[in-house]
């Protein structure tokens, strides 16, 4: 020890770890077990930073699908091992959320922090996983609420890895054609352009611009031959040139082999 200067036990510590830079005692001491109370800031960020290969804001959006989906695009054009800072509002569904999508999709979340302007997430792309698992789904609604759920799981499935089926009958059939725009229902129908803006500024996007991102990710979309004919929709008028138009047997057999089934 040179006179006149002394070491607490943390600085000892970590400078014997400076000069012993392998092993499990340098890994112990950098984890910070000595610091205390007394440990600082940039000693925090020192021992905690890890370098974003990208970043992305999706601040302002509260649905977490819509940011997955981000997320996932960004993530593919990414290295295996390169790192996604990722940038949210801090809401309580998507430290919970993200962290499921990550495990099933193969990534790691490596960091999930609030910040003074929401949360900060860090995601290392991994390997995807291979999934054997179908879901089939019935969409019997046109409403631009009652459309929330069935195509927020379907993403839900289809951002998972999951083989998504989904047959459009009744009312349904209306979502695939050119030009259409969900309503709200009753008395609220006056109001369906500002809910419409409203739930789009969330990040629930259009119905017809999320059945785009399903396709994108492999999703199947049938229509019941039956309904379109009852609903007046014609087949030049689909949105999708090889949407596949059956009825019900058909699709029953969809069901049969899936994992899931849902109507909706």
């Amino acid at each position: 020890m040179v006179a006149g200067r002394t070491r607490s036990a943390p600085n000892v510590a970590r400078h014997l770890a400076d000069h012993w830079d392998q092993g499990p005692f340098a890994r112990f001491v950098r984890s910070g077990w000595m610091e205390g109370p007394d440990r600082t800031r940039a000693e925090e960020v020192a021992v905690n930073t890890v370098t974003a290969t990208s970043t992305l804001d999706r601040r302002g959006k509260t649905i977490t699908t819509y940011v997955a989906f981000d997320a996932a695009a960004r993530l593919e054009a990414m290295g295996e091992g390169e790192i996604l800072e990722l940038l949210t509002e801090d809401t309580d569904p998507f430290e919970p959320d993200l962290r499921a999508w990550c495990r099933a999709a193969g990534h790691t979340l490596v960091e999930s922090e609030r910040t003074t302007r929401g949360r900060r997430f860090l995601i290392e792309k991994g390997t995807p996983v291979a999934k054997d698992t179908t879901m089939a789904m019935v969409v019997s609604v046109d409403g631009l609420e009652e459309l929330l759920s069935p195509l927020g799981f379907a993403l839900a499935a289809a951002l998972e890895g999951v083989d998504v089926h989904l047959f459009f009958q009744g009312p349904g059939v209306r979502v695939l054609a050119n030009g259409f725009r969900p309503k709200l229902q009753g008395w609220a129908r006056p109001f369906s352009r500002m809910a419409a803006a409203g739930m789009t500024r969330t990040g629930h996007i259009p119905a017809q611009d999320k059945l785009r991102q399903l396709r994108t990710l492999g999703a199947h979309v049938y229509a019941c031959g039956p309904s379109m004919e009852h609903f007046k929709v014609d087949r030049s008028d689909l949105i999708f040139d090889d949407v596949s138009l059956v009825a019900y047997l058909t699709f029953m057999a969809v069901m049969e082999r899936a994992d899931v089934t849902l109507y909706l």
